[in-house]
């Protein structure tokens, strides 16, 4: 890249989830987990007012994915069959797309499986697009 050339930052509306076996378009907002580390603290015996600190574990948050009804019902059928014992763990990928409609960073989550639905309130009153939502939980994240 040549000196002095601008950078912009990626825009966060252009994206794709990309879920193992389930094909599904028109994500409206994908809210991406927090990764964190555990800090353990211990004290030495001969410092007695400092304490040493050690990794601990890593902790994922979840995922929630949202998007505008349609007839699709394959998210819902993992959630259903989550509800009736039968865990099935997905592979997923979260994808950030350039202005050019290239892939620019991909998250890869592993062994992926929902943990909650949730539909939106029905109002007749109004004219917004019904919405589903479906909170995934997960076993960890890299950028790949």
């Amino acid at each position: 890249m040549p000196v002095g050339e601008r950078v912009d930052p990626y825009k966060n509306f252009r994206f794709r989830v990309e879920i193992d076996g389930i094909t599904h378009a028109g994500f409206t907002e994908v809210v991406m987990p927090e990764a964190s580390a555990e800090v353990i603290e211990y004290r030495e015996g001969v410092h007695e007012s400092a304490s040493r600190k050690l990794l601990g574990r890593i902790n994922y948050g979840n995922i929630t994915l949202k998007w505008g009804s349609t007839a699709s019902r394959e998210l819902y059928g993992w959630w259903k069959s989550t509800v009736e014992g039968h865990l099935q763990r997905k592979n997923m990928f979260i994808i950030l797309v350039d202005d050019e409609g290239n892939d620019a960073k991909r998250w890869k989550i592993r062994d992926a499986w929902p943990v909650c639905y949730k539909p939106s309130a029905l109002e007749a009153k109004g004219n917004d697009v019904f919405i589903e939502m479906i909170e995934i939980a997960h076993e960890g994240m890299e950028l790949d």
